[in-house]
């Protein structure tokens, strides 16, 4: 039996399941998990769409959003606006 490696970029197919999983680890996630997420996102909407949306190359932004990374806090924003998303705060009850 041959196992295959686990690729979240393959699940996240449509808007509303990108939305979902974004929310989740934003909620849930740490800063690296934030940016783990938003590289999975890119990587299945398509790191040259992305890089071309967000005026960053290729190589940049595949180093932005690497595990271990720390990337700037307009790099996170320029990514979350490529991929159709926004910041919003909500009252925590």
């Amino acid at each position: 039996m041959k196992s295959t490696k686990f690729d979240i970029a393959e699940y996240l197919d449509d808007p509303e399941m990108i939305q979902e999983y974004i929310n989740t680890v934003l909620e849930e996630g740490d800063s690296d998990e934030i940016i783990t997420a938003l590289g999975h996102v890119a990587k299945a909407i398509g790191m040259t769409k992305i890089a071309q949306q967000t005026g960053l190359s290729r190589p940049s932004l595949y180093k932005a959003l690497s595990k271990n990374s720390k990337p700037q806090f307009e790099t996170i924003l320029k990514v979350l606006r490529a991929i159709g998303e926004h910041l919003k705060l909500k009252p925590s009850l």
